[in-house]
């Protein structure tokens, strides 16, 4: 029962921001009992369900279109196949700074940009791909879906339209939750039973997230949204920095 409460919160969350939920169900799973591994697994698990699931609700409301959403995930996909070599060549402290530093820097814009007046505008298959590498290696590296990157960096780089770019954002994490998945069942890391309790009741949450965000005026989206990243800045900067 804990589980599945836990999930549809997550879920919610999850479906709302356009985020994977991991940031949010670790803690949680560690606060229950739950070993770091397992936790991981189970997020992972999570990830799954809450990004298919929520970017199929996202394509039937035509928040964003498929083949932005391919070519943004397909190099995702191409970028996290590289971190591991990453890893080896750029040692921990300076991938964090590199992480923080481009957060910040799309954060700022974020924070300042008028969402008010985001652009509709089609980005080029052949950019979304490629920042879809960048995402996924810098992403990956450091233990995260990139959704965290990819909104704020759309939005405020870019001038995406706020709710487009968080529903492509959660499109963005069905690659790199899919790809964890299977790595983490090769190595017996995933925990099917809990992972399956978690993931099913968080399509519950993911529902009436992403139909709230569909609702909410994007002021008051975009509002929701700085305070949940600047959290998770502040998380990531201590983590890093200390």
């Amino acid at each position: 029962m804990e589980l599945a409460l836990v999930g549809v919160m997550v879920g919610f969350l999850s479906g709302f921001f356009g985020i994977g939920g991991g940031t949010i169900l670790v803690p949680i799973l560690l606060f229950l009992g739950f070993g770091i591994k397992d936790a991981v697994g189970i997020s992972v698990t999570q990830m799954v369900f809450s990004s298919i699931f929520g970017s199929f609700l996202n394509l039937k409301k035509a928040i964003f279109k498929i083949h932005e959403g391919l070519a943004l995930g397909i190099g995702g996909a191409v970028g996290a196949m590289m971190s591991g070599y990453f890893l080896k060549i750029v040692p921990d402290k300076v991938l964090g700074l590199i992480f923080l530093a481009i957060v910040t820097l799309a954060f700022i814009r974020f924070f300042t940009k008028n969402v008010e007046h985001g652009q509709e505008r089609d980005l080029p298959a052949p950019f979304l791909f490629v920042l879809g590498i960048f995402v996924g290696l810098i992403a990956i590296s450091v233990g995260v879906g990139g959704s965290i990157m990819i909104t704020p960096v759309l939005v405020g780089l870019f001038h995406l339209n706020v709710k487009k770019a968080a529903a492509m954002g959660l499109f963005f994490v069905i690659f790199s939750s899919v790809s964890g998945f299977l790595s983490l069942s090769l190595f017996g890391h995933i925990d099917y039973v809990d992972g399956l309790i978690v993931g099913a009741s968080s399509l519950l949450g993911v529902y009436f997230g992403i139909k709230l965000a569909h609702r909410i005026e994007k002021r008051k989206f975009k509002n929701a949204l700085v305070v949940m990243y600047a959290i998770i800045l502040v998380m990531a900067a201590k983590k890093i920095l200390f």
